[in-house]
């Protein structure tokens, strides 16, 4: 395969060409000359913008990402970095599962109002304390009657 200009890496990737440039300017790809005024670019570089964005929906930095590339462009992956972030994402998805769950408790709590739920008042306690936990997993609690 011959080089790529930078627009046809642009549309095959679904990038920005001022994308491209700014990734360039980060050392995160290199063009390998240019043709006129335009860039020209490796087929290689499909394969590392792909990666670019996979680390880049993982959360990854942009400084995170160039450093998973060795000096020759070959990826060079830091597993430790990974499983760091895979346990980072697990967090999150604990955090937001946690708030999914008390979101729908609260959308179907019987209580007259949230404030008379104990299970939103254990739910509110968790979110002021910074330790978001996800609500019990038993069935809605019935707000006891008021005695009339």
């Amino acid at each position: 395969m011959t080089d790529l200009d930078i627009a046809e890496v642009a549309r095959r990737t679904g990038l920005a060409v001022s994308t491209l440039r700014f990734y360039e300017e980060k050392g995160l790809i290199a063009s390998s000359g240019r043709h006129g005024l335009r860039r020209r670019f490796g087929p290689a570089v499909l394969e590392r913008l792909a990666l670019i964005r996979l680390g880049r929906t993982a959360g990854f930095s942009l400084d995170e990402m160039a450093r998973m590339f060795a000096p020759d462009g070959r990826p060079h992956i830091d597993r430790e970095m990974l499983a760091a972030k895979a346990q980072e994402l697990d967090e999150t998805v604990a955090r937001l599962t946690a708030l999914r769950d008390g979101l729908r408790h609260a959308a179907a709590c019987p209580a007259p109002t949230h404030l008379e739920c104990p299970t939103f008042q254990d739910f509110l306690r968790s979110a002021a304390s910074g330790t978001l936990e996800p609500p019990p997993r038993t069935p809605l609690r019935r707000p006891a009657r008021r005695a009339t």
